[in-house]
C-alpha cells in the first residue's frame, strides 16, 4: 500500500499482525494519521516500508499469501482516502493460469530442441574455395 505525502517528515510505520499505523508531517508541517485493522493477519515480521520524497510505500506480506481478501479492511466499509492501485493489481486465479501458460511454452521449447535430426549434409561446401585462398597466401 502506498500514502501519497510529499515532502514527508517524521515518518513513523508500524506494521503488526493485525494492523499498520501510519504517521507523518506533510510538507506544511499538517499531522497525518492513519490506523488501518487488516482483513486477516498478515506477516509483520516479513513486511517493510519504504520512503521517497513523494510517498510511503508498505510492502505487507498476508499470512497466508495464496489466499484472496475480499478487501483490505477488517471493516466492511471502505475509508473514502482508500483506494485501489490497479498498476500493482495481482489477480491470484490469474496468475495460475499465467504461469501453467509458461510452463507450456517451456515444454514445447524443450521439445523443439531435443528433436532429434539427422545433421545437416556437408557435401555442399566447395572445396575449391579453400585451396584457392590457400594459393593466394
Amino acid at each position: 500500500m502506498e500514502f501519497c505525502v510529499e515532502d514527508s517528515t517524521d515518518v513513523h510505520v508500524l506494521i503488526e499482525d493485525h494492523r499498520i499505523v501510519f504517521s507523518c508531517k506533510n510538507a506544511d508541517g499538517v499531522e497525518l494519521y492513519n490506523e488501518i485493522e487488516f482483513y486477516a493477519k498478515v506477516n509483520s515480521k516479513d513486511s517493510q516500508d519504504k520512503r521517497s520524497s513523494r510517498s510511503i510505500t508498505c510492502f505487507v506480506r498476508k499470512w497466508k499469501e495464496k489466499v484472496a481478501w475480499p478487501r483490505l479492511t477488517k471493516e466492511d466499509i471502505k475509508p473514502v482516502w482508500l483506494s485501489v492501485d490497479f498498476d500493482n493489481w495481482r489477480d491470484w486465479e490469474g496468475d495460475e493460469e499465467v504461469e501453467l501458460a509458461h510452463v507450456e511454452h517451456y515444454a514445447e521449447l524443450l521439445k523443439k530442441v531435443s528433436t532429434k535430426r539427422p545433421p545437416p549434409a556437408m557435401d555442399d561446401l566447395d572445396d575449391d574455395a579453400d585451396s584457392a585462398a590457400a594459393t593466394s597466401n
